[in-house]
């Protein structure tokens, strides 16, 4: 065993049934919020209404932590701002842009979503955090919409105020088997060892299933760990059972994954075929970078995502964001998941506004839109988006799924690019898994 199981995971999805929340909504008032210099990051404005008001909305991420973080997301929304603002606004309204701090902390995310209503904010907006027990109650409890959440908790496709822009971890797990399927012989699952990570190995093994596959060898991880030689020696034991198919190791431990891969890098050796596969979030283009390239253990594996890689030309508005208004801000990756979350959540934000017309701008009108049947085109960076009151796959949980597409990636010569033209639909597959 691993030691005592963790509650919470850093990146994996909590696909749990949702905790009571009524201690939620009474957190402290402050907010931790982080700035452009000083105090909370406020592109400057108001809050929102009618005619030439500035709309308020709210960003907020884990920052300076010992566990992940995504300044990307909150300083992407921040040039975001600037870059609208510059060419008159949404509407002729100013967008007026509150960031925050929630420190992957519970406490530190409900002061964020007591802020958001202190200031009037009419939606929070491509955001990340897992504490969403903490925040949603206060979120919910002043009808403030949550749209584009990087879809880490199970609370987001629950929530009748969440309004997700992809499927989170359960699309990406369930792609991943149905891909794996047909490529693979014997897979290793490598996941933590707590409640959160209990709920994956269904997820992964719906896709194989669906595709003729047996289930995923489940092999459990301190999510904290400093190394993994044990875990890796296991995964290479199990996919290497069938000496006429060799198989596939799926790391899902978040910012561990790289840990992982080190100890599997030694375990390995030059001598097996063993493959490795991940989903987004896992891995991006800077950790096969940092991992070594073409030559490091990345190469060849399969990679899940909720979007076109990052060097597709669907993506060239974002970077025109991010060229005009964070040229040399570190903080911001183009091709981190986050930045494009957000990038693809201001632009479900913009629509919904442009929808209002010279109507009135608040919480409950944006969200009148959003659930009034809205269809949102994203400029192909997605299916066009449309919430509905319960969604397809409502019966396994997931009321509020509306984007159950992912994208199909490939490590190859060093480079994270795309292995197929266009999306995989998983609807069908996570409707039929076995997610008891």
């Amino acid at each position: 065993m691993t030691g005592r199981r963790r509650i919470r995971s850093t990146f994996l999805p909590r696909l749990l049934t949702r905790r009571a929340r009524a201690g939620a909504a009474t957190a402290g008032a402050l907010a931790v919020c982080t700035s452009l210099a000083a105090g909370c990051g406020i592109v400057p404005g108001a809050t929102g209404g009618s005619g030439d008001d500035p709309i308020t909305v709210m960003t907020w991420a884990p920052e300076n932590t010992d566990t992940t973080n995504k300044p990307g997301m909150p300083a992407f929304a921040q040039a975001y701002a600037r870059w609208i603002n510059a060419q008159g606004g949404i509407n002729g309204r100013p967008l007026n842009v509150l960031t925050c701090n929630d420190r992957n902390d519970t406490v530190a995310a409900a002061r964020c979503a007591r802020r958001a209503v202190q200031e009037n904010a009419v939606a929070v907006v491509g955001s990340y955090s897992v504490h969403a027990d903490s925040f949603l109650p206060t979120l919910e409890g002043a009808g403030i919409p949550y749209i584009g959440g990087y879809g880490i908790t199970n609370d987001e496709f629950t929530s009748p105020l969440s309004f997700p822009v992809n499927g989170g971890q359960p699309v990406l797990l369930a792609g991943l088997g149905r891909t794996l399927a047909d490529t693979c012989g014997p897979v290793a699952l490598i996941r933590p060892d707590t409640i959160a990570g209990d709920q994956l190995p269904p997820l992964l093994d719906s896709g194989l299933e669906a595709g003729g596959h047996a289930p995923a060898g489940d092999l459990r991880a301190a999510e904290d760990a400093t190394a993994y030689d044990g875990e890796a020696q296991r995964a290479l034991e199990h996919t290497t059972t069938d000496p006429a198919k060799p198989g596939c190791v799926v790391p899902a431990l978040g910012d561990r994954a790289g840990t992982f891969m080190d100890s599997f890098r030694r375990a390995r050796g030059d001598s097996s075929d063993v493959r490795t596969a991940t989903v987004l979030g896992s891995v991006d283009q800077s950790t096969v970078d940092a991992s070594g390239g073409a030559s490091g253990p990345y190469e060849g594996s399969y990679v899940t995502g909720w979007y076109p890689s990052a060097g597709d030309a669907r993506w060239k508005p974002m970077r025109k964001v991010i060229e005009e208004e964070a040229f040399g801000d570190n903080r911001i990756d183009a091709a981190d998941a986050g930045v494009q979350t957000t990038w693809i959540a201001y632009t479900v934000f913009r629509r919904v506004v442009e929808s209002l017309g010279d109507g009135e701008v608040t919480a409950d009108t944006v969200t009148g839109a959003l659930k009034g049947g809205l269809k949102i085109d994203t400029g192909g960076l997605t299916p066009t988006l449309q919430w509905k009151f319960q969604d397809e796959l409502a019966a396994v949980g997931f009321p509020r799924l509306a984007n159950a597409h992912v994208t199909l990636q490939v490590v190859r010569d060093g480079r994270l690019v795309s292995a197929r033209d266009g999306f995989i639909d998983v609807t069908r597959t996570l409707r039929e898994a076995d997610l008891a």
